[in-house]
Formats: C-alpha cells, structure tokens, sequence
C-alpha cells in the first residue's frame, strides 16, 4: 500500500509499505480521509511525543476493510471512525484509573503507525461507527472528542463566564461544548479572519473579540474593561507561550485557566506564585483524550448535532500534496486540512 513515512523528523516520502498486520482483536481500516492539524506539524518537527521511523495520521475516517478473528462487532463496509490511543492498562497510572497518564501511552500517527496510508489497523475497541458525518467532517471527530476531555476537565459550574483564546478547530468545538453544558457565556478572542468568520457562522460563542494581528493592545485592554472581575474559566487554545503568560490576569479569583494548545517543546511561562496562591487559581492542562469517542459521535454525528462543525475542515490534499498540506496549517490558510483517499 502506499504511505506517507517519515524516516526522522523533516525527512519523509512516499512509499510502498506492507498492509497492517491484524492482531486478533485488530480491525483494518480503509482510509478515506485523515486530518491535519497543527499536532502534525509538531511532528513534522520532531516535537511532541514522536516516534520515528512514523506514518503520521492520528484523525482517521474509512471503512471496515478486514477484521481480526476475534473480532464480532463490526462488519466489512461500515463507516468508522477510530481513537488513536493505545494504553498498556497495567502501569501505575492505569491502575489507578488514569490511563490517559499511561506510562506506555502510544498514539497511532504519533508513536505507532497511523493512517496517512491507504490502510490502517487499530483495535476494535478503539473503533467507532458513523453514520451521518461526511468523511471531511468526520475527520474533527479525534478533535472533538479533545474538547469533550478538555470539558470533562473543566467541568465548569453552570452559567460559568469563559474567555477562550484562539478559534481553532478543537477551540471552536470546546466552544460549543462549554454553551452546551452549563450554560456558559463564552467570550471568544481571536485575529479577524476566516477563523473568526466560521466561528460566528458556527454560533461558537457569545461574544467575539477581533484581534489586530498586529497590535491588539487595545482589545486586550476593553477585554478588561468590559470585565473588571475577570472570567471563571480562561482557555488558551493558541498555542502562543506569550498570550498563556498573559492569560492569568484575565482569570477571576477562584477561577480556572486552562492550558489547552499546544507548545513548543522549548516554550516557558512565568506566573507570580502569590497571584495563584491569594486568588486561589487553579491551573489545569487538557492533553488528547481517552474513550470519549462516544461523546463526540454523540454531539456531532447526528441529523441535527448539537456541535457544528461544517466548515472547519476547509481544505483538502492528496497523499503526494504531503508539503502543500502542511504549508496550508503553517501559514494558516487552512482552518484546518486532510488527506482524502477518495
């Protein structure tokens, strides 16, 4: 079959690869289309939790093409969607019922081979049948089921007000997810653009706040303004080492913050400990996500879901537009990207 690999990071092409071995309880995809997003340029770079040599892809979208003899849940031709993570259930963390803190924790399209290939193979645990998205839309359903950990993470109290920086892919379903559960009023802050246009067509918040891309000193400041006590919930969804910095002063005492991009490697922040310590912050991280498929299928694959996200994936490649692809998430023309097989 044919795939993308990377031999280290930066260095990739594509090649003629065996099909997945199926393990008893594997199931083989046939991929129809697999997202791209920011995360994939980390590992382009080398960064996050890669593994080389890889056949990135961790968003998949297809059909059943093959099952492992131990397999009876599924059957040839379904449409699938499959959760990337695989867990050892055995270390410290898993015991204790964190598995998403697995010391073993892989990732097909990250540290196992994923689904920037013609086939790919996951456990049928870990699949999912679909029903309504299309395969393009399908393809935020990985991102969604992030948020939907992202909310479990938060769980904010109902009527909770929320700052979120950033109008990402993952950001804008984390949005709707917050107005969805609690009644949040969202406040969303991002640079003018299409990014901002789609939220709103979205209905993704309440209030939306143009950035200047190139000083957006003012902004910030009628942020504070507009908000002497600050916010329940700050969420940095950038990725941006500088705004995160910034964002604890917009959080209201006894607030939360959540670090919910993702950084570079080599990023740091500075944060006065007396700030967290008298206004009593909490600080959390929001980081992938385990068994939450279900939840995202439920809010988005539906004939009137309750999460949108038409719109989000607004760019398509082919497996040899490799480079173009992630040139569309680096210099952001694409909202977000995939690879489509058919």
């Amino acid at each position: 079959m044919k795939a993308l690999r990377y031999e280290k990071p930066l260095v990739h092409s594509i090649v003629e690869v065996p099909l997945p071995t199926l393990r008893d309880n594997d199931v083989l995809i046939k991929v129809a289309a697999c997202g791209v997003c920011g995360t994939d340029l980390h590992i382009h770079e080398g960064e996050f939790i890669a593994r080389f040599p890889l056949i990135p892809g961790h968003e998949v979208v297809g059909t059943v093409a093959a099952i492992g003899k131990a397999v009876k849940e599924f059957k040839i031709g379904e449409r699938v969607v499959a959760d990337n993570s695989e867990l050892c259930g055995e270390c410290f963390y898993c015991r204790r019922g964190k598995p998403l803190l697995c010391e073993h924790f892989n990732a097909h399209g990250v540290t196992l081979d994923g689904a920037f290939a013609e086939y790919c193979a996951y456990p049928a645990g870990k699949v999912f049948r679909i029903s309504h998205l299309t395969p393009i839309d399908a393809t935020l359903l990985e991102p969604a089921s992030c948020a939907a950990h992202g909310l479990e993470k938060i769980r904010p109290d109902i009527g909770s007000s929320v700052l979120m920086f950033g109008a990402g892919p993952t950001g804008l379903v984390l949005a709707q997810l917050l107005r969805n559960n609690g009644g949040c009023h969202v406040v969303l802050a991002a640079p003018k653009g299409s990014k901002m246009t789609l939220a709103k067509e979205l209905d993704a918040a309440d209030v939306y706040i143009e950035l200047d891309r190139k000083d957006s000193s003012a902004q910030f400041e009628q942020i504070k303004k507009d908000n002497p006590y600050g916010f329940d919930i700050v969420v940095e969804a950038t990725g941006n080492a500088k705004i995160l910095e910034d964002a604890i002063n917009y959080v209201r005492r006894g607030g939360k913050l959540v670090v919910y991009g993702v950084y570079n490697n080599s990023a740091r922040v500075t944060w006065p400990p007396t700030k967290i310590f008298g206004d009593e912050i909490t600080i959390l991280g929001s980081f992938s996500e385990t068994y939450m498929f279900p939840t995202a299928i439920a809010y988005l694959d539906g004939p009137n879901p309750k999460v949108k996200v038409k719109g989000i994936c607004n760019k398509t490649f082919k497996l040899e537009q490799w480079e173009e692809a992630l040139e569309a998430i680096r210099n952001k023309s694409a909202i977000k990207a995939a690879i489509v097989f058919e």
